[in-house]
C-alpha cells in the first residue's frame, strides 16, 4: 500500500539544528513513528507562524509532507508548551539531559510508545516540582529498560547468584551489579552501597508515585548519579553534553 504523502502526528521536539539562513532541521519523538527528522522551512524568520509551536521541549501536533530525504513540516499546533521548563535554567537543563539521551540512543523510525510516554511523563513531572535528581535516576533506569540496556540489579551477572542486600560493585562491562566475590578482581567497577543497591532496585521496578516519596541524602544521591553516569557513558562511548551544563548549574546553586 502506498503511504499518503501528508500525515499528522503528536511529537515532542527534542533537538533542533540550523539549516541555511531561515530553516531548521527538527528531531521529533513521536508516539507511533519513533524518532523522525523533518525540515521546518522559514521557521527562524521573525514572522514565522510555526516557530512558537516548534520550540525545543514543546509537545505539538505536527503536520508533515513526505520528502525524498527529509519530510517537511507544513503545520503545527502546540498541545503543551512546558513553559516552566523554558523559564527556569535548572529545569531546562534537566529536560535537555533527558531529551539528549532519547536523541542519542534511539534510531530513526522505530516505534516505542512506552518510551514516548516515559519522556512525556518525565517532562510533566519536572514541571510539577519535587526531587529532580531522583526523577532523573528513575528516567535513566526505565529509559535503559525500554531501549534494551536494562542493568542487572537482582542477580550477579557473572555468577547468577541473587544479590544480597549488602554493598557490591557496579560494572558497566558486565551490565549490572556484581556480588562481592565476582567484583573484587574486575577492572572499571564502581562501589555500590547497600542503600544504593536498594534504591536502584526500587527505581527500576517500582511505581513512580511510590518512589517520589523517597527521601535520600546528598551523599547517596551523588552515588546513584555517578553510577548511572558511568554506565550511560560506557554504553554511549562518549559524554552526554548536557550533563556538563547540568553539573555547572547545580554547582552554582550550591554556592549561592
Amino acid at each position: 500500500m502506498t503511504r499518503p504523502r501528508s500525515y499528522q502526528t503528536e511529537a515532542i521536539i527534542i533537538k533542533k539544528t540550523k539549516l541555511g539562513e531561515a530553516d531548521r532541521i527538527l528531531t521529533l519523538y513521536t508516539p507511533h513513528l519513533g524518532k523522525i527528522q523533518a525540515v521546518a522551512k522559514g521557521v527562524r524568520r521573525p514572522r514565522s507562524k510555526l516557530s512558537g509551536h516548534l520550540e525545543l521541549l514543546t509537545h505539538s501536533l505536527v503536520s508533515l509532507a513526505r520528502g525524498r530525504n527529509l519530510d517537511t513540516v507544513t503545520g503545527s499546533h502546540t498541545i503543551n508548551s512546558f513553559l516552566p521548563l523554558k523559564s527556569d535554567l535548572e529545569l531546562a537543563a534537566y529536560a535537555l539531559y533527558v531529551t539528549e539521551l532519547v536523541s542519542q540512543f534511539t534510531a530513526d523510525h522505530i516505534e516505542n510508545y512506552p518510551l514516548f510516554q516515559l519522556l512525556f511523563d518525565t517532562l510533566q513531572r519536572l514541571e510539577q516540582g519535587g526531587d529532580n535528581e531522583l526523577l532523573l535516576r528513575y528516567f535513566e533506569l526505565n529509559f535503559l529498560k525500554e531501549i534494551g540496556y536494562r542493568p542487572q540489579l537482582q542477580q550477579c551477572p557473572s555468577c547468577r547468584a541473587p544479590l544480597k542486600p549488602v554493598a557490591g560493585w557496579f560494572c558497566p562491562s558486565a551490565g549490572g551489579v556484581l556480588c562481592g566475590d565476582c567484583g573484587d578482581n574486575r577492572p572499571l567497577r564502581y562501589h555500590v552501597s547497600a542503600g544504593g543497591l536498594k534504591v536502584l532496585q526500587l527505581l527500576q521496578d517500582g511505581e513512580y508515585m511510590t518512589i517520589s516519596r523517597l527521601k535520600i541524602n546528598r551523599e547517596l544521591s551523588a552515588e546513584l548519579e555517578g553510577i548511572m553516569r558511568d554506565y550511560i557513558r560506557y554504553l554511549l562511548e562518549r559524554e552526554v553534553k548536557s550533563a556538563a551544563w547540568l553539573d555547572t548549574l547545580k554547582s552554582a546553586s550550591m554556592t549561592i
